[in-house]
């Protein structure tokens, strides 16, 4: 029971137009989480890039600043039923971590501290779908919610969004992540209730 943090729990349904099938309103941030909570400063924090060949890209937590940081306001959409809606983010564009980079993959595995993985097509990271968040409601992310760090993906659901992230490989070919080999929908789309194997 206590490896799976609070918040796997429903409450009422809203709907305004903005709020998926079968997903309800939440006004606050629940916590959830796989593992224990990753507490990782940013001096000692990288992310490296991995390619189908297995070239490395790595950047430190300054460098990656220096990549260019944007302002994303966003709704956010969790497997588990809930929606929080017009929330304030900070983050790297993905694409600015392929600038320059020669790849032919059309598949991705997100890696964080802590050994968590997801994996997301390319096309569901790319042209402004996607960040490498550092900052959260005017603040640093905190860490339970995956700072100093974590991947957004605010059109999937939001386990593919991973907490903690410190990396990227590229792929040929189409590979299941840590929820979704055990049975998590390969890709994640809240609006066609993707949730699991089969939906």
């Amino acid at each position: 029971m206590g490896f799976f943090s609070p918040g796997f729990r429903g409450r009422e349904h809203a709907d305004d137009g903005r709020i998926p099938p079968g997903q309800y309103l939440e006004h606050g941030f629940p916590v959830l989480s796989a593992g224990p909570t990753q507490r990782v400063a940013t001096t000692d924090w990288t992310f490296t890039l991995t390619t189908e060949t297995g070239e490395k890209h790595s950047w430190t937590w300054d460098e990656m600043i220096a990549l260019g940081v944007e302002d994303i306001h966003t709704d956010i959409h969790c497997v588990t039923s809930w929606s929080k809606l017009d929330t304030d983010w900070k983050g790297v564009p993905i694409e600015k971590f392929l600038d320059g980079i020669e790849y032919s993959s059309e598949y991705s595995m997100a890696h964080s501290y802590g050994g968590y993985t997801t994996n997301v097509p390319l096309d569901d990271l790319l042209g402004g779908k996607a960040w490498v968040a550092v900052g959260y409601d005017g603040g640093p992310i905190p860490a339970e919610h995956g700072g100093p760090a974590r991947l957004l993906v605010p059109h999937l659901y939001f386990w593919k969004s991973a907490k903690w992230v410190n990396g990227l490989t590229l792929m040929q070919q189409d590979e299941p992540g840590f929820w979704e080999q055990n049975g998590y929908n390969m890709h994640g789309d809240p609006w066609r209730e993707e949730r699991y194997w089969g939906s």
